[in-house]
C-alpha cells in the first residue's frame, strides 16, 4: 500500500506526518478511526497548521506507520469528524478595531460584518490551553500582528493576525489585532473536554450588545 502522505520519526514512538494539502483535523481524526479499528494505541495525536504529530504507545517501524497512513488516506471520515458548529457571542469593541479600519480601508461595521459572515474552521490549538487557531478568514480581513505585542491580552479577546482569527481564552501576552471581547468560556479545567472549540469544527462569531 501507498501514501501521499510523509511522516518523519519523532521520538522513539512518534511521527511528525506532512500534510500540506490536507486538512490535518481530517488526517488525526482518520488516525484514531484506523488505530481504533487495528488495535493500536494511541497516547496523542496533535494536529497543527499543515502537520499531524502522532505518539504511539509503542514503537511502530516505518513500513508499518506508512501502510497505517495508507488506510487513513482511504478512509472516508467526513461524517465521523468533529464538524460541529459553535457560536460565539460578541461586543465589536476591541482596542485595534480602528486600526484594522485602517489597515484594511474598510469601514468598522464592513468588518463586523465580514467576521459574522464568515465561518471559520478550528485547525489547531497551541500557545496557550484553549486558543485555537481559526482560519478561514477573508483576504480583506488579514492584518499583521502588532509590532509591539501586548503584555497582558484580557482574557476572551477576540483577534485577527493574517490569515487566523482566534479567542484568547485566557489573559496572557499576545501580539494579534483585538477587535472585540465575549463573555463565554472557551477552557474550562473542570470540563470533559475542557476546551469548547477543538480542531475540525467550525466557529461562528454573532454581534451582541
Amino acid at each position: 500500500m501507498s501514501t501521499s502522505l510523509y511522516a518523519w520519526p519523532a521520538g522513539e514512538t512518534g511521527y511528525l506526518i506532512d500534510v500540506p494539502e490536507t486538512d490535518p483535523a481530517r488526517v488525526a481524526q482518520g488516525l484514531r478511526i484506523v488505530a481504533g479499528r487495528r488495535r493500536i494505541e494511541l497516547v496523542d495525536v496533535v494536529p497543527g497548521l499543515s502537520t499531524v504529530l502522532v505518539t504511539l504507545a509503542r514503537p511502530m517501524p516505518p513500513g508499518a506507520f506508512r501502510a497505517l497512513l495508507a488506510e487513513v488516506e482511504s478512509e472516508p471520515v467526513e461524517d465521523a469528524a468533529d464538524t460541529g458548529t459553535i457560536t460565539v457571542g460578541v461586543r465589536y469593541d476591541g482596542p485595534d478595531l480602528d486600526e484594522v479600519a485602517a489597515l484594511t480601508g474598510l469601514g468598522v461595521q464592513q468588518i463586523v460584518e465580514i467576521h459574522t459572515s464568515t465561518g471559520f474552521r478550528a485547525a489547531f490549538s497551541g500557545f496557550a490551553p484553549g486558543f485555537v487557531y481559526l482560519t478561514g478568514v477573508p483576504a480583506v480581513l488579514r492584518v499583521p500582528r502588532r509590532a509591539e505585542p501586548r503584555a497582558v491580552v484580557p482574557g476572551g479577546s477576540v483577534a485577527l493576525a493574517d490569515r487566523f482569527t482566534a479567542v484568547y481564552p485566557r489573559p496572557s501576552p499576545g501580539g494579534w489585532r483585538l477587535i472585540g471581547s465575549t463573555d463565554m468560556q472557551l477552557w474550562d479545567d473542570a470540563a470533559d473536554p475542557p476546551a469548547a472549540v477543538r480542531p475540525g469544527m467550525t466557529v461562528r462569531f454573532r454581534q451582541v450588545a
